[in-house]
């Protein structure tokens, strides 16, 4: 490198977008990530080590895929290349490889070529790279925000260990924003600014675990913001909104408005009150509620508030649990859109929560009666002679599967427990249980 080529290098890391000056060098800079960078996990023994083999890094954007691979290059002995593999085509593989092989042959160094966005190279570009990926030739580490076992050559798979980075915790994106702002090294700290910390809230929920979408507000906040009369810069919680495009609404997820919200939107579901539903559960994606929390939620409304006045509540609301874990946002919103509808529109029965209910309370505060001999198990020895299952009558045996019979204990055959409504299809179960009640009395 000449006194040009230098200069250059040395404006453009200068002159570089936050998010990149930010990068840490070293482990311990790292934040997030510690399921797999702990100081007692695999991939951290194996950096410290300098025993790297071959790996695919994968996870959202914003997750430190590229920086794990930075830190890698700068504790490595090894010789490290780097190509994108949105733009690289096969000469430029071809000369990597060349490079690596004369790392290896004049001076018996490893080389490390790390592929970004590895998955866009088509399946023969990939089955270039295994046999150097084979012989030893090359240590690759690829990254991809795509399901690597979807995306990446199933050889390549075989011979790599796969990382999976989680989106980062709040906690964490905090961390870098506070760095970013202060530190006069690699962050903003010489532009003499202050974040306050509803704008700190704001902007580490906003951005959704993704890293890079919060120090790009930060480096864009800072940089348009003028100075107050006390020469600060101040990110307020107006500038972030502004940064960002987003407006921020009062929902605190641990507070009182997380527990207004959600029970704003269960009473909206239980009142049959679509619009209102689908209004607060718009509130709560658009702060960022978990739309796992969302889900269970409809679940248990349905179970609670609908019953078996429509059985296939609960149906869809658990089908919709299960997609929202698949999907996540902004699919989500569809499914929980549909499903928080639905039970809205339902017809409603509490029935199945107070039965239990009374139940629980007979189980916990009363005597515990036995159960009539004839219902007990007469499989296992000795039953018969104690008389377990003895005169039990077999309700597939008579007219509309059913026989009048006592199920309850003694102390409680008078008891009732499950009332069914005049509500929906619990009218069917209703009518369909005293029709044949009657009937075997003929």
């Amino acid at each position: 490198m000449d006194l040009f080529d230098y200069m250059r290098e040395a404006k453009k890391e200068k002159e570089a977008p936050l998010a990149n000056r930010l990068r840490p060098r070293t482990l311990e800079e790292v934040v997030g990530q510690e399921h797999i960078i702990g100081k007692d996990k695999l991939l951290y023994r194996a950096i410290k080590a300098d025993k790297i083999s071959s790996i695919i890094f994968y996870g959202p954007p914003g997750t430190g895929k590229t920086t794990l691979a930075r830190v890698i290059a700068n504790t490595t002995s090894a010789a490290f290349l780097q190509l994108n593999a949105t733009v690289s085509g096969k000469k430029d593989m071809e000369e990597v490889i060349a490079q690596a092989k004369d790392s290896m042959g004049m001076y018996g160094k490893r080389t490390i070529l790390f592929i970004d966005e590895i998955h866009r190279f088509n399946k023969s570009q990939q089955d270039y790279l295994l046999p150097f990926v084979e012989d030893g030739t090359i240590i690759l580490i690829g990254a991809t925000t795509e399901n690597p076992y979807f995306e990446v050559n199933g050889a390549l798979i075989s011979r790599s260990v796969i990382f999976e980075l989680k989106s980062l915790e709040k906690k964490d994106i905090k961390e870098l924003i506070v760095r970013a702002v202060y530190d006069k090294e690699k962050g903003m700290g010489n532009y003499n600014a202050e974040i306050e910390e509803d704008a700190l809230d704001f902007l580490s929920d906003i951005a959704g675990g993704d890293a890079r979408t919060a120090l790009n507000a930060i480096e864009l906040g800072i940089l348009t913001t003028e100075r107050l009369a006390d020469g600060k810069i101040h990110i307020t919680l107006e500038v972030a909104q502004d940064c960002v495009q987003k407006r921020a609404i009062r929902y605190d997820k641990t507070g009182d408005n997380h527990y207004d919200t959600i029970s704003a939107f269960i009473k909206s579901m239980r009142g049959s009150d679509a619009d209102a539903a689908v209004y607060y559960l718009a509130r709560m994606l658009y702060a960022g509620e978990s739309v796992a929390f969302i889900a269970r939620r409809i679940v248990i409304c349905a179970a609670e508030d609908v019953s078996n006045a429509d059985p296939n509540a609960l149906v869809v609301a658990n089908a919709a649990a299960e997609a929202v874990e698949r999907l996540g946002m902004p699919e989500a919103r569809i499914v929980l859109a549909q499903a928080a509808a639905y039970v809205a529109c339902a017809p409603k029965s509490n029935s199945a929560i107070v039965a239990i209910d009374a139940a629980m309370e007979a189980v916990r505060n009363e005597h515990t009666p036995s159960i009539p001999p004839y219902l007990m198990d007469a499989h296992y020895k000795g039953a018969g002679k104690l008389g377990h299952g003895l005169d039990y009558k077999y309700a597939h045996s008579y007219k509309n599967h059913y026989v009048k019979q006592q199920y309850l204990p003694d102390e409680l055959k008078d008891r009732t427990f499950y009332e069914l409504s005049d509500q929906g299809y619990e009218k069917n179960l209703k009518e369909y249980l005293e029709r044949i009640k009657k009937e075997s009395e003929i």
